[in-house]
């Protein structure tokens, strides 16, 4: 049953999302794509609910609970990024706003992008490693079976940060084009 709620919850959050983009910019009902983007977090309490009720109920902590406490993590680390991402697409392509910056390679804004990306993944880690210990001490059974996933996400973590960090920046993007190419030699 808690499989089933996490595949709805990960479905509602897409949905919602797309709902929210949708009628705030090809319907132009600000208000009403306002609403439902608020409504994005939700799904994240549902599925914390629905993991309580069933550790409380007597489920045996498992890889459904970790499961459901990567997606909650990942939804706090990220959820922000994502909507922001999504409404500038959204706006770009409904509403005629400018078109989304990517930073380009070898630039500081890349380099700061990938950085700010690996905090939030430290974030999402936090959270979800947190709500991994507290399902688990609600359990009264232990952490071993509920932070097995929490090992390969960490191994994950340090990868990401070795990458994230990797970038250098040595070009500065508000540079003359000569400049920056002078600089990027």
């Amino acid at each position: 049953m808690l499989l089933a709620v996490i595949a709805a919850c990960e479905i509602g959050f897409w949905v919602l999302l797309a709902a929210g983009m949708l009628t705030r910019y090809l319907f132009r009902l600000p208000r009403a794509g306002m609403a439902l983007l608020l409504a994005v977090p939700l799904v994240d309490v549902v599925m914390l609910v629905a993991s309580v009720i069933d550790i409380r109920q007597g489920g045996e902590p498992s890889f459904k609970h970790s499961l459901a406490a990567i997606f909650i993590g990942v939804s706090v680390g990220f959820g922000h990024a994502t909507l922001t991402w999504a409404d500038g697409w959204a706006a770009y392509r409904f509403a005629g706003g400018p078109r989304p910056v990517k930073p380009r390679k070898g630039t500081r804004a890349k380099a700061r992008k990938e950085r700010h990306g690996w905090y939030r993944h430290v974030l999402a880690y936090a959270v979800g490693v947190g709500v991994m210990a507290g399902l688990g001490l609600l359990s009264g059974e232990g952490y071993d079976a509920l932070l097995g996933p929490a090992w390969t996400w960490t191994i994950v973590l340090v990868i990401d940060g070795f990458v994230s960090f990797s970038y250098n920046g040595d070009v500065d993007e508000d540079a003359e084009p000569e400049t920056r190419a002078k600089q990027a030699a």
